[in-house]
């Protein structure tokens, strides 16, 4: 491969656009150069066309691929019904991929794309901004230096907007999902339970979910998991329950000896109580802040940015290809974190835990009776 990167950007404008700014971060990298970029909308072609000062435009991505012959290709749309096909055109085609967030819309497309990123031989980084986060690494060193004690559990929450439950769970719960499983390993297992005005779902409340989920019922959640050596993780979400926009929106790690909390983005909101009973105001223990310099320490990496987390994943993806590794958020983990979701969904259908990995593929609402 040539020390400059051929990058072809797929867009799709009114549905999906291009992501929080995948079209735009190649920009930051010299060794990186934008050969085309494919938008079905023709409004939404011409704008990114000159955005992004792409030699050429085109309407059908797959054309673009063919005729600019990309060593990386940037997904951006967020809408999930386009994410397998355009996955598979690119591994078909040897390019390596970073795309947007969540991975796809059931098991069966993930496996379909993992397969054909193996077959091929190629990298794929999915757009979760936190992981690429410094402050990551502090807060391991924290927990393992026993800084928080032993850890018991993982407490999450969605943004509990509008789209509270199970929207929220796909949207925004992904990050969640995916930080879980970074910081507590593989889930074994899954308990929940959705519900839609109070009561539990049935096939009735399924309905053709926004941004090309697929199928999608409740308003209210609850799910628990099972994770490596006895501690569990939570994750609830309920609609228009948040208190002031991203307020709770994040994951609560807590120890026996006290609580890390981090929220999501490249330079999230972290911090740390160093209190066993878990509540200052019994101990007179402080919450302090975490930078990616430690505990109570100024940042030095400036504020949090949606850019900023891109140009660490793109620099790490590029890394991963010339290294021979996966990349630091990666395919397989793009997959568990769909993985987490569905189980969510297949243990309300069959009414108990249900072991992960899941023998059920599809995307179990539409199984629901």
């Amino acid at each position: 491969m040539s020390t400059t990167y051929r990058v072809a950007i797929i867009g799709h404008t009114g549905k999906g656009n291009y992501g929080h700014g995948l079209d735009t971060v190649w920009h930051e990298l010299k060794n990186c150069e934008v050969v085309g970029v494919a938008d079905a909308d023709p409004k939404g072609l011409a704008e990114a066309v000159q955005r992004l000062k792409a030699p050429q435009g085109y309407d059908d991505y797959r054309k673009m691929l063919d005729e600019t012959t990309p060593d990386l290709v940037a997904i951006g749309p967020r809408w999930l019904d386009q994410h397998r096909d355009m996955v598979l055109a690119a591994a078909e085609r040897g390019a390596h991929i970073y795309m947007e967030k969540p991975f796809c819309r059931n098991l069966a497309e993930a496996d379909e794309m993992v397969a054909a990123c193996e077959k091929h031989d190629v990298k794929l980084a999915i757009a979760h901004q936190t992981r690429y986060s410094p402050k990551l690494q502090v807060i391991r060193d924290l927990i393992d230096d026993g800084k928080i004690g032993r850890v018991l559990e993982y407490r999450g929450r969605g943004k509990e907007d509008a789209r509270g439950g199970g929207e929220d769970l796909w949207v925004l719960g992904s990050h969640v999902m995916n930080l879980i499983h970074h910081f507590g390993g593989e889930p074994q297992w899954c308990f929940a339970k959705v519900l839609a005005n109070g009561k539990p779902i049935t096939r009735d409340d399924v309905k053709p979910g926004n941004e090309g989920i697929g199928p999608l019922a409740g308003d209210a959640l609850s799910a628990t998991y099972g994770l490596d050596g006895a501690v569990t993780a939570h994750f609830d979400s309920q609609r228009s329950a948040g208190a002031g926009g991203e307020s709770r929106f994040g994951l609560r790690i807590y120890g026996s000896a006290g609580i890390i909390e981090v929220g999501t983005g490249y330079l999230p909101p972290a911090y740390i109580l160093q209190d066993p009973t878990w509540s200052p105001g019994r101990s007179g223990k402080r919450w302090l802040p975490i930078s990616s310099a430690g505990v109570d320490q100024p940042e030095p990496k400036g504020a949090n940015s949606l850019h900023a987390g891109n140009v660490a994943a793109v620099q790490d993806l590029i890394a991963a290809i010339e290294e021979d590794r996966y990349p630091e958020c990666n395919i397989f983990e793009a997959r568990t974190t769909i993985e987490m979701i569905a189980a969510v969904f297949e243990s309300h259908r069959q009414g108990k835990p249900v072991s992960m990995p899941l023998e059920n593929r599809q995307n179990p609402l539409e199984q629901l009776a």
